[in-house]
């Protein structure tokens, strides 16, 4: 059975009939599950929460490839769709402005992103912008991206065409009843507890061996109560008025309603469309209004007075700005007014990372969730669960959705507010790729943050971690000379002022001198888990000989293997560090809280009983690298840590300057070394002895800006980034980790000859830096489709190159092809490159 799959036509309890209840539940009829039950606390089909009054906006452009697939996927669902003769949605395609120079840079960068994910797009000048929207005023407007396959769609039809198509399949719909309880029998959900609205009867139960909540607003409610936990989604209200009627559009009757494209004016955090005779605008300029449990209106108090509990009276004054810049666009609406009886604030939802809330839950085995989520991505969830579901594979890159994703230990009601707050302010903000939370920082420190702060450290935050990215103090060279930055042997040049963002020149001095002598970096936001207990090795090597595991763990006590997980069909789950520390005891260096949930669901499929611990909570960690590594820590040790007594992918523990240490020799940026994990009370003293041993070799701290042009050169892929479960171990070139029953599973499922390959690219012009997501093309057919997407980024400071990563057909990946990378519309040369750029035959970190 595949991993997570149900066995065939369980008994499915779905909470909730929005557009992704509906759509949940219409797709798996469409896969044959037909023992299916939605509950509504609502009436049918405009049950009351945001999908009644989603005002339907479906721009698909986004810089998050999974996000703009799902939209991508709702579209083409409902392309054709009627409800009794009404149509469900209507391409009638999205303009988005820009008025200053800024905003029209920024639409370059989102054209490059509709074109790498395949999302047609083209800018317009501000004539083209007004034969296209007559009555808009265009004096101002520099240009405008036009994205025609763009569309509106009506929520509560989406709600309707979807469940009634469920229901003729054999799905059961009971509204206006409320789930009061979920049941369990250990681990396992059982059935859920219902009662009608209003009433004080027993409950009664609807047995189920999968539960989905698509509860919408009402989610974070319904896990605290019904579930104990939090959730990380915020409920927001947000500003949504009407103009009265417009003489331009009295031939829009209701029918009809719009015609020409929506707009979004992001600048202004506005957007707006025709709604019949009328203008419907959106507003996100105005202060974030989040709504608690107590705020949300019961279903009992609809069912007396109506209403919707998603709608909240509208406040005028939050309104006021976008009303006068909405004016200012249609000068027709100055002898408008905005009619506030028509006008509300409606009620969205937001998580930390903008991204939805999807998948099994952990920890409660059958319990599944789709949170989160906006009619834009509705459909294409439905479809993403309801595969997930019926084969175990979601069909799409799923690590920026899952609801594992987010850590534990930081998920609260005050992250969740905080975070969410910030994530509706950006929702129409530039939002640079590295920028970083400025909410909830200094939540969680290593031992060395006063001493990194005290070196100028420039930090951001990575899974509630600060974590250094440079340090000011390196401007200045242990013997007070000026570090002078290079590239290769070229002093370094002047970036562009979009790549020159939260980075700095000090970056270069940072790779050289770890490259040439030592560099110290803070490794502590690194995931860590610890898998201990009788079986735990039979435990892993089952995983490798059902090919969900790459390899078998290492046979000896110190060894360390560099593994896969794999899904059903050979795609990368995550790629993980397994060192043997004991018989049964093993230290895994992981991606995130996702591989924990993983690895839970895989022990209880199996009925193993294991410890599995969080390693990185109460430690810290430190990489020593660099050619002059073993010196720096031979100082501090009393063990041989020659390279024949401490070889190349083994870990021991060490006694450093008389701090327990585990050491695991082993190296991201191809510089020999060892990551060192000490318990978090010795950090402090392990960071002083490190450097006051590394003072001959002019040791320096090293941050991760430094840290990541290193892997690049080095050819180290990032999973999330450069390989997802899109991916094959042979695609993503990484076949050295794939072992025994994994490398005849992924033969046979033929995954051994990829049609595409991740490549090295080298920029023609080395000045030049890429920040990823932008679409490659065929240098003999640069007018033609995009051939592929680049996936990371950098220049290579030690190499003298602009390195970048990217996804190109087979044809295209062999060594010389050139290729042409789009950067905000300017066409920037390169060619494929033979990889590593920096030492192939990896001596250095095997010396």
């Amino acid at each position: 059975m595949s991993q997570h799959a149900a066995p065939h036509d369980p008994r499915v309890v779905i909470i909730g009939l929005g557009v992704v209840g509906a759509a949940v539940a219409d797709e798996l009829v469409l896969r044959g599950w037909h023992n299916v039950t939605v509950v509504e606390q609502g009436p049918l089909y405009e049950t009351g929460g945001s999908s009644s009054h989603a005002p339907g906006f479906v721009f698909q452009t986004s810089p998050n490839k999974a996000m703009c697939e799902l939209a991508q996927r709702t579209l083409d669902k409902l392309d054709g769709a009627e409800v009794d003769g009404r149509w469900v949605m209507k391409r009638v395609g999205g303009l988005e402005l820009a008025t200053t120079a800024e905003r029209e840079q920024e639409l370059r960068r989102r054209r490059d992103f509709a074109a790498s994910w395949g999302v047609p797009a083209q800018l317009l000048a501000p004539h083209e912008v007004a034969e296209i929207w007559p009555g808009l005023d265009t004096t101002h407007v520099l240009s405008a991206l036009h994205t025609p396959t763009d569309a509106v769609v009506k929520g509560a039809r989406a709600v309707e065409f979807q469940a009634r198509r469920a229901e003729a399949g054999g799905a059961r719909i009971i509204s206006e009843t409320q789930v009061t309880g979920i049941r369990r029998s250990g681990e396992r959900v059982t059935g859920v507890e219902t009662v009608p609205v209003g009433s004080d009867q027993e409950p009664d139960v609807i047995d189920a061996d999968i539960v989905i909540t698509c509860a919408g607003l009402w989610g974070p409610k319904l896990a605290r109560e019904l579930l104990g936990m939090d959730i990380p989604m915020l409920p927001v209200e947000h500003g949504f008025g009407f103009s009265t009627p417009v003489d331009s559009l009295t031939s829009l009757d209701e029918q009809t309603e719009v015609a020409r494209p929506m707009i979004r004016h992001q600048g202004h955090g506005v957007y707006f469309r025709e709604w019949g005779s009328r203008i419907a605008i959106g507003a996100y300029e105005h202060r974030t209004i989040p709504v608690e449990d107590h705020d949300i209106t019961s279903p009992e108090e609809i069912s007396e007075r109506g209403g919707q509990a998603s709608i909240h009276p509208f406040t005028r004054q939050d309104f006021e700005a976008t009303w006068t810049e909405v004016q200012n666009l249609l000068p027709e609406l100055q002898d408008a007014a905005l009619d506030e009886a028509e006008s509300f604030n409606g009620i969205f939802s937001f998580t930390p990372d903008g991204g939805p809330l999807l998948g099994p839950v952990p920890g409660i085995e059958g319990l599944w969730m789709a949170q989160s989520v906006w009619v834009t991505q509705s459909a294409g969830v439905g479809q993403v669960i309801a595969e997930w579901l019926t084969t175990g594979n979601p069909g799409i890159d799923t690590h920026g959705l899952d609801v594992s994703r987010f850590d534990p230990l930081l998920t609260s009601r005050r992250s969740a507010r905080e975070l969410g707050e910030e994530s509706y302010d950006e929702v129409y903000d530039i939002i640079h790729p590295r920028a970083t939370t400025l909410r909830l920082r200094g939540l969680r420190t290593s031992p060395f943050y006063e001493r990194q702060r005290g070196r100028g450290a420039a930090f951001s935050s990575a899974n509630g971690w600060e974590r250094p990215l440079w340090y000011e103090s390196n401007a200045m060279l242990p013997d007070k000379r000026p570090a002078v930055p290079m590239l290769g042997d070229s002093p370094m040049p002047t970036r562009d002022q979009w790549a020159a963002q939260f980075w700095s020149p000090l970056v270069a001095v940072e790779a050289r001198r770890l490259r040439e002598s030592v560099g110290l970096v803070d490794m502590s936001s690194l995931p860590r888990w610890e898998l201990s207990g009788k079986g735990a090795t039979d435990f892993l090597n089952g995983l490798a000989d059902d090919g969900l595991l790459s390899r078998p763990v290492g046979r000896s006590v110190g060894s360390i293997v560099y593994a896969l997980m794999l899904d059903d069909r050979g795609g990368i789950l995550s790629d993980i560090t397994i060192a043997r520390t004991g018989e049964e005891t093993y230290h895994l260096g992981v991606n995130g809280s996702q591989d924990a949930a993983w690895l839970w669901g895989r022990m209880r499929e199996r009925s193993i009983v294991l410890h599995l611990a969080d390693a990185s909570s109460g430690s810290c960690g430190l990489g020593l690298w660099g050619p002059q590594a073993r010196d720096v820590l031979a100082q501090l040790v009393e063990e041989d840590i020659s390279h024949e007594a401490f070889r190349f992918y083994r870990s021991r523990s060490l006694s450093v300057g008389g701090v327990p240490v585990l050491a695991m020799r082993l190296s991201y940026v191809g510089e020999l070394g060892w990551e060192l994990y000490a318990p978090a009370e010795f950090g402090r003293y392990l960071w002083d002895a490190l450097i006051s041993a590394g003072k001959s070799q002019e040791i320096l701290p090293v941050g991760r800006r430094a840290f990541e042009s290193l892997r690049l050169e080095k050819g180290m892929r990032l999973w999330g980034a450069d390989m997802t479960r899109e991916h094959t171990p042979a695609e993503a070139g990484i076949e050295f980790a794939v072992r025994g029953a994994a490398q005849e599973k992924l033969k046979e499922l033929g995954a051994d000859r990829p049609a595409r390959r991740l490549v090295c690219l080298t920029l023609d012009d080395p000045a030049m830096v890429l920040m990823g997501h932008e679409p490659v093309y065929h240098a003999q057919d640069p007018e033609g489709r995009p051939v592929g997407y680049v996936t990371s980024a950098d220049q290579g400071y030690t190499t003298g190159l602009s390195l970048a990563y990217a996804w190109l057909p087979t044809e295209l990946a062999a060594e010389g092809s050139a290729v042409e990378v789009s950067y905000f519309g300017r066409r920037l040369h390169a060619h494929v490159a033979a990889e590593p750029v920096f030492d192939p035959t990896a001596s250095r970190m095997r010396s």
